[in-house]
């Protein structure tokens, strides 16, 4: 009977016996340990580099394990040898003895992306690297393909592989060029899609998140889960309008017009990954996997599919399921047999990147009810917790971009983004786009001066309109007073402006730009009430707001807007870019592609156009902060101002002497 030895493997904890001789590969396959091998313990890849550690009653003792032999000795890989580290495959077990196996060599590393707010995840991407040697299989295969899938079926255990065309036409060159070693590309555990002579370790794929303004990209590895490199770009399609129902019309009302965006935006998505890898060094060949997001119409207009119903109810997708397609058919060029995922639509307006969205915040793990708020043209809206998911989107519009704002203009160098008013002389501080000084700073007048405040952002007009709210130059009705003595309340027309920058050129305030904030800020608030309705509650746990305009809003501004319902400010926070660090998820995980394909399915959808009560909350919601919800939390932090009083007869001389029609100030 053989003589058995016992294993302890840390940080997993796991251990037992097995029979002396056993290399520590081996006993780790054994016992369910994460321990990383791409090379089959061919001693090539380094990738299971191991370290002799000690226990209570488990001596360091190096005759514990078999001394380095030729495979150690003469290893030359990438993958250095560590001081103490020993190659696993090779290492034999000869004595009780402790494993630890560092975090470089477990096969489910954790990535920790450089924003704080991705969850770390496992790396397990959907398609792996297989090296195997056909050496004594040659003889008993009937051609090419059944020896690469005896190969993959003796040599790892995967049966019934399909072999992709583009795997057979790189097949024959391998074999001949690897001297009978290739490393083959296994997609999903079922095709292989790519074949490379001799040991192979790079793989590469790209996450994109297609927004309606930018598309972001990010390259990563698909063995250690890093993020290479991050670019973006404008989303080309702006040029058929700036919003995303504006693009639906102008699919509607021209001929070819979907498919002309189709084909800027897929241009788009191949330049990008071009830049991508010119940026790393790769090559466009090393690339994978590719991985989208993106809301219902972008999903739509790169998958090539009609968008035209989703620009009337009932708003139906042509389909809200995880789509897998080649990444050829999107016209990226990558290697060719790469492959494409998209992530599932929640619903007709609630689309990929929500479901990215709650990949990356994952709300249905917690116990807290979270909201998560990506604010938009059409703001998608998830709330709930591990208990009961709900999503809806609402038609704020397009205001917070900047769009319907008399001065507004994208978050671009020259725009105001912060605003501060002094409650007393009303006098106003800015900070701008470009600069990092404020406009009470020396030097701000010579950084303007080369720039120019060419507008005021989403950001920016969000601040100016609850800064003069708590000023009490706006009325919790939301008009701009007549009666503040201060010269920067100017008559306009038959209402008021306030003068936020005198020029060149001048920044007002408008009336009308009160109200188109307003009516989107009372979208949003009635969609997150309409959830809480449904789902029970009258107060969440935490908010979390998505996207970049979302990332760029102070949460104490938002709320005395109304924009959120009240909560603790501490647990208000901006999620940066989650639909991308979503789709970052699903590259690098195949299991957290059937997580979110599962979530979504149970997600429980409000279509809030047809919901009775959502006229009601917005309706209410339309003043600032809210005409009849308490904000406990937020009247903590700051003093709400009291409705002013009713106007004296002095204050309608006065007025009128402005000639200013004062009844129509509303």
């Amino acid at each position: 009977m053989a003589r058995t030895a016992r294993v302890l493997f840390t940080p997993s904890g796991l251990q037992g016996d097995v029979a002396s001789g056993t290399t520590v590969l081996d006993a780790a396959r054994k016992l369910g340990v994460d321990l990383d091998s791409i090379c089959g313990g061919r001693g090539i890849c380094g990738r299971c580099q191991i370290r002799q550690g000690a226990g209570r009653s488990t001596p360091l003792d190096p005759d514990r394990l078999s001394p380095p032999g030729p495979t150690e000795i003469d290893y030359r890989a990438r993958r250095p040898l560590g001081d103490g580290h020993r190659l696993g495959c090779s290492a034999r077990i000869l004595g009780g003895v402790v494993i630890d196996v560092p975090p470089e060599s477990q096969i489910h590393q954790q990535v920790v992306h450089k924003r704080p707010e991705l969850v770390s995840r496992e790396v397990d991407p959907a398609v792996r690297l297989y090296y195997v040697e056909t050496t004594g299989l040659a003889q008993e295969a009937v051609d090419q393909v059944d020896l690469i899938g005896r190969a993959l079926r003796d040599q790892w255990d995967l049966d019934s592989i399909e072999i992709h065309e583009t795997a057979r036409v790189e097949l024959t060159m391998a074999l001949d060029t690897g001297g009978g070693a290739v490393t083959v590309a296994v997609h999903d555990g079922t095709a292989a899609t790519g074949v490379w002579p001799g040991y192979r370790d790079v793989v590469l794929g790209v996450a994109f998140d297609v927004g309606s303004t930018t598309i972001a990209g990010h390259l990563c590895d698909l063995g250690s889960g890093e993020i290479l490199a991050t670019a973006g770009v404008m989303n080309p399609q702006i040029r058929f309008g700036e919003d995303v129902m504006s693009r639906v019309s102008y699919a509607m009302m021209r001929e070819g017009g979907a498919d002309e965006m189709t084909f800027v935006v897929r241009r788009a998505l191949d330049d990008l990954t071009g830049s991508l890898v010119d940026e790393h060094g790769a090559d466009r060949s090393d690339i994978l996997e590719i991985c989208l997001v993106g809301n219902p119409i972008m999903h739509h207009l790169f998958l090539g599919l009609d968008p035209t119903p989703l620009g009337t109810a009932p708003f139906s997708l042509v389909t809200d399921g995880a789509v897998r397609i080649d990444a050829a058919d999107l016209g990226i060029r990558v290697h060719p047999g790469a492959r494409a995922y998209v992530l599932p639509c929640v619903a007709g307006h609630v689309g990929a990147d929500a479901a990215g969205a709650i990949l990356a915040e994952a709300p249905h793990r917690g116990e807290a009810v979270q909201l998560l708020v990506d604010v938009g043209t059409n703001a998608e809206i998830v709330l709930g917790n591990s208990g009961r998911l709900l999503a809806a989107s609402s038609p704020t519009g397009p205001a917070f971009e900047g769009a319907q704002i008399s001065s507004g203009q994208r978050a671009t160098p020259g725009a105001i983004e912060r605003v501060r008013v002094d409650h007393d002389t009303f006098e106003t501080r800015l900070k701008v786009i470009g600069s990092d000084l404020w406009s009470d700073q020396a030097g701000f007048s010579d950084e303007v001066a080369r720039m120019g405040i060419t507008g005021i952002c989403g950001s920016g007009i969000i601040e100016a309109i609850a800064e003069l709210y708590l000023a009490g130059v706006i009325s919790p009705d939301g008009t701009i007073r007549g009666d503040i003595a201060t010269e920067r309340v100017v008559p306009d027309d038959r209402t008021f402006s306030f003068v936020l920058w005198d020029g060149p050129p001048p920044i007002l305030i408008t009336q009308s730009d009160v109200r188109a904030i307003q009516l989107a800020k009372a979208a949003l608030d009635a969609g997150s009430r309409l959830l809480m309705d449904h789902l029970g509650v009258d107060t969440v746990d935490e908010i979390r707001l998505a996207g970049a305009f979302g990332s760029h809003i102070d949460p104490l501004f938002a709320m005395v807007l109304g924009m959120i319902p009240d909560c603790d400010l501490d647990r208000v926070s901006a999620a940066g870019n989650a639909a991308g660090s979503g789709a970052i998820l699903a590259l690098l995980s195949a299991a957290a592609r059937t997580e979110i394909e599962g979530v979504v399915k149970t997600i429980k959808k409000i279509e809030t156009a047809t919901e009775p009560s959502f006229q009601e909350h917005f309706v209410a919601a339309l003043h600032i902060p809210h005409a009849s919800a308490q904000y406990p939390h937020m009247a903590e932090k700051i003093d709400l101002p009291e409705a002013p009083a009713a106007v004296d007869k002095a204050r309608r001389r006065r007025v009128r002497s402005r000639g200013v029609d004062e009844t129509s100030n509303s």
